[in-house]
């Protein structure tokens, strides 16, 4: 017997072929997309306005089938965090932000991530695989069809949508893994699906330049660019990925991109690390590195995990450094931190997984070899293991 396809693993153009090859016409696509997206609806018999005859060929043909929920678990502050099971023992989590006026989804699409930027903790986990197509929309279907029920409130397209923001800021880095991060972009997009303005989409991007290009042209949403250094030097120590994009081409990408962008602006995202690159002259190094970019700042307080070595800027310092950004011009904010008690805040993501990339093991042997030969060991020999 042939496997079931997973209606969420397609887009709108390959429901439509996959439709087309069951003999079905593309507005039964756009019905049977309907269905899945809006109302959240998982079951064929449900579907009251399909045709007997297709309900049955879905039946034998498809499921519908997120990802499992492992644990959901709240914070004090409202935000939500789900650990979903994507399979051969990985894991990746979704998060709810819940606020007056808006809930934003953060989604992951990798299990791990390869970037393995030093304030990061996801990245200490290793890199596991790509998440497919159903892996990634899944997280939005499954958050959005269990905060409706909760709350009472009607499935379908006139309901009040509980999630009207979505940002690829989750685990992974989405542009290494684009086709299935732009077949779910265009599900969220799609008027038969949920819906959502490029504007209110975001994909997070720690500068892979090739492929920024590359979703400029297929998909353009909403940019947000995980800067972190003012010069090449310091980004190469946080992260590693500027040794093959240095800030240079990563700017020029960010005005190509804006030619494209529905907002008029690139969000830099900066981690504030305390006497790392939180300095004064840090800030006024940055200005002159944006001064021909239209784009602003979101200062993000850096949560402490055991293997970074590094500390959080205090709050006085984080203003002082938003003071001068502001007053050069760039419109910057400091972002609220939120479900830290559950570790669902930024780059806290999979906190409790294995250290695979054993930092602070390599980091411990390190010490030991400088205490014993010097503090250039480590600049002159190798490290054994």
């Amino acid at each position: 017997m042939a496997a079931l396809t997973n209606l969420l693993d397609l887009d709108p153009a390959a429901l439509i072929q996959w439709c087309g090859d069951l003999g079905e016409q593309p507005f039964r696509a756009k019905q049977l997309q309907r269905w899945i997206h809006q109302f959240g609806e998982a079951d064929f018999d449900a579907m009251t306005d399909l045709a007997k005859s297709l309900r049955e060929k879905l039946k034998r043909h498809a499921v519908v089938a997120a990802p499992t929920i492992i644990s959901d678990s709240t914070a004090t502050d409202g935000t939500r965090k789900w650990l979903i099971d994507v399979g051969d023992g990985n894991a990746v989590e979704t998060v709810f932000i819940p606020e007056d006026n808006r809930g934003t989804l953060c989604v992951s699409t990798q299990a791990g991530c390869a970037v393995n930027c030093r304030f990061c903790s996801t990245g200490k986990q290793g890199f596991s695989r790509n998440l497919t197509v159903a892996e990634i929309i899944g997280q939005l279907w499954m958050a959005e069809r269990t905060l409706r029920r909760e709350q009472g409130i009607a499935a379908g397209p006139k309901g009040e949508r509980q999630i009207t923001n979505v940002v690829m800021m989750g685990m992974g880095e989405p542009l290494l893994n684009y086709e299935p991060t732009v077949a779910a972009l265009k599900l969220m997009l799609d008027d038969n699906a949920y819906g959502l303005s490029r504007r209110r989409v975001t994909v997070s991007t720690s500068g892979v330049v090739p492929v920024m290009d590359k979703l400029s042209a297929d998909c353009a949403v909403a940019l947000a660019v995980s800067l972190h250094a003012s010069n090449d030097a310091l980004r190469d120590d946080l992260v590693p990925l500027n040794r093959k994009y240095p800030l240079s081409d990563l700017l020029s990408a960010c005005k190509r991109y804006l030619e494209f962008a529905p907002r008029d602006f690139i969000t830099f995202e900066y981690c504030m690390l305390d006497g790392v690159n939180d300095t004064d002259a840090h800030a006024r190094e940055l200005l002159a590195l944006v001064s021909d970019i239209s784009c602003k700042f979101n200062l993000i307080p850096f949560n402490p995990f055991p293997s970074s070595g590094l500390r959080r800027s205090g709050n006085a310092r984080i203003k002082a450094f938003a003071h001068i950004l502001m007053e050069g011009g760039v419109v910057t904010t400091i972002r609220k931190t939120r479900g830290d008690d559950i570790d669902a805040a930024c780059g806290q993501l999979a906190g409790d997984v294995q250290d695979r990339t054993r930092v602070l093991e390599r980091t411990q042997r390190m010490h030991s070899y400088q205490q014993k030969y010097g503090p250039d060991f480590g600049r002159i020999v190798e490290i054994p293991g």
